[in-house]
């Protein structure tokens, strides 16, 4: 694909590639890839392989061989750590370990997800015992297990939700500070509150907007971007049938591009995803088109989601047996650029 801003969009990526390739750990600025669901399923504890799984070797190699390079992997914060401030569960953390291995054998970047929407047992951050120094605590335990590896990444927390931008940063700042001081290199994706979603960055809330109040986001390194969701249904919650919003998704991902190149900021898509209905089809390809033209601010995308027990969940991207989903088909071009002039995924150190 080209056209009369081509020559542009390739200095703005090979900038952006010259930037992070600069850095201590080489973060590929082209990721793209997918959500593998399963592990932050279930109520806590659970029982391993009965209420929650993590992604099978079989289904990593799957998602490789269509040319992705990183997964994002949900967990819960309290089946890792099942009591605030103390250790992390041994076994939960070394099956975590295990499946970051395999992705890295099939040369897949893993973001960990602590799927929690900012709380812990359904208590907010900023309420009660979890405050911002026990979620700094949480992170000074996990960053030193996967510290300097250039194919793990640290997202703070899934969704921020119910809670303000405000109340947010002090859990962020505190917890970048603890990740730096555990000696971690790692990127960093931060997310912002109402889902951070790109539709609702700019929304008033008191104490300012996400816009405004994650300006002051502080990283020792400088060595975040921040972590954007948007789904295109008529609620942007990915949770129905059709997607009529489509334009609008766009327009709200052009927003928050516009805000990334006034504050010199980057940004993941690290959520968008819809059924197979025609509407949504085209939805993704024209959200991974964009995101993959905006090379300048945007390091890449994960599709919302795979795992092996979604079964029929209509948002699936799981193969059914053995056969691909059309929601992967539509993708699949934008993987690779297949015929877009792109430069390819800077090797890793």
């Amino acid at each position: 694909m080209t056209d009369r801003n081509a020559g542009k969009r390739l200095r703005s990526w090979a900038l952006l590639c010259a930037v992070l390739a600069a850095t201590p750990v080489q973060a590929a600025p082209c990721l793209r890839g997918i959500n593998l669901a399963g592990a932050e399923f279930g109520a806590v504890p659970g029982k391993y392989g009965k209420n929650y799984i993590y992604p099978s070797d079989k289904t990593l190699l799957y998602f490789a061989q269509k040319g992705m390079n990183v997964v994002r992997l949900p967990f819960k914060w309290e089946r890792l750590q099942p009591k605030l401030n103390g250790p992390l569960d041994e076994a939960e953390l070394n099956r975590i370990k295990e499946t970051v291995d395999q992705a890295s054998a099939r040369g897949l970047t893993t973001i960990l997800d602590p799927h929690n929407y900012a709380g812990y047992n359904q208590i907010k951050l900023g309420e009660g015992d979890v405050t911002a120094a026990a979620f700094a605590d949480f992170w000074a335990r996990l960053a030193p297990h996967f510290s300097g590896r250039a194919d793990v990444v640290y997202l703070l927390m899934n969704e921020p939700a119910g809670i303000t931008a405000a109340t947010w940063l002090e859990a962020i700042n505190a917890g970048i500070a603890a990740i730096r001081k555990a000696g971690a290199d790692n990127l960093v994706m931060v997310p912002g509150t109402i889902w951070t979603g790109a539709s609702h960055w700019f929304d008033r809330q008191p104490g300012g907007s996400n816009a405004e109040v994650l300006q002051n986001v502080r990283d020792p390194q400088n060595r975040f971007v921040f972590d954007i969701h948007q789904y295109m249904d008529s609620d942007f919650s990915g949770t129905h049938q059709t997607c009529p919003r489509v334009q609008d998704a766009i327009k709200a991902l052009e927003g928050v591009s516009g805000w990334f190149r006034q504050y010199g900021y980057a940004g993941f898509l690290g959520e968008f995803g819809g059924t197979s209905s025609p509407d949504c089809l085209d939805g993704l390809a024209r959200i991974a088109d964009y995101i993959n033209s905006q090379g300048d601010t945007w390091i890449g995308w994960s599709a919302w989601a795979a795992g092996p027990w979604w079964g029929d969940y209509p948002l699936s991207l799981q193969p059914k047996e053995g056969v691909d989903r059309p929601q992967l088909k539509v993708l699949e071009p934008y993987i690779r650029d297949d015929g877009l002039e792109m430069p390819a995924c800077p090797a890793r150190k």
